[in-house]
């Protein structure tokens, strides 16, 4: 016989598991999120949400599909904005300048087999790659701008 506590557990489970999108933290330094919007939808909003950011500023903005077709070649939407908050990065490269390749923050939102994905660089894996030392508190703030970014860009 099945207990209904076990029941109730199991659709809590499944339930919650549908209201965020879900996350994937790669070995390789990459947090993965699904959007529930298309491409452009999820872009505009996270182009909003950073440009309405006081602390934020828009360094660059690539669409790679646009270049691709520029050279008669195929490609799923993908675009990239590159942003940042020199208050936070700076302290960063002071300690090791090689941490300049990661900055500023980028976001990736490309469609991968019919799935909107917002892809960024963890800065718990910029501490590791780059042996930053101290900078708990800075690393941290990234870690929760960017997950609030993608998290409201992806809803």
């Amino acid at each position: 016989m099945i207990r209904p506590i076990a029941i109730l557990s199991s659709i809590i489970l499944l339930f919650s598991l549908n209201c965020s999108p879900p996350v994937e933290k790669l070995d390789d330094g990459l947090v993965i999120k699904t959007s529930s919007n298309s491409v452009d939808s999820t872009y505009q909003k996270l182009h909003r949400l950073i440009s309405d950011n006081p602390n934020l500023s828009i360094v660059a903005e690539l669409d790679h599909q646009k270049n691709a077709a520029s050279v008669d070649l195929e490609l799923p939407p993908t675009r990239i904005i590159l942003f940042g908050n020199p208050k936070l990065g700076t302290p960063l490269m002071q300690q090791s300048q090689t941490a300049g390749i990661d900055l500023p923050q980028k976001m990736l939102v490309y469609e991968e087999d019919g799935v909107v994905k917002i892809a960024y660089n963890d800065p718990e894996y910029l501490l590791k790659r780059h042996k930053l030392t101290n900078l708990d508190n800075v690393l941290s703030t990234m870690s929760k701008a960017l997950d609030n970014l993608s998290e409201m860009a992806s809803k």
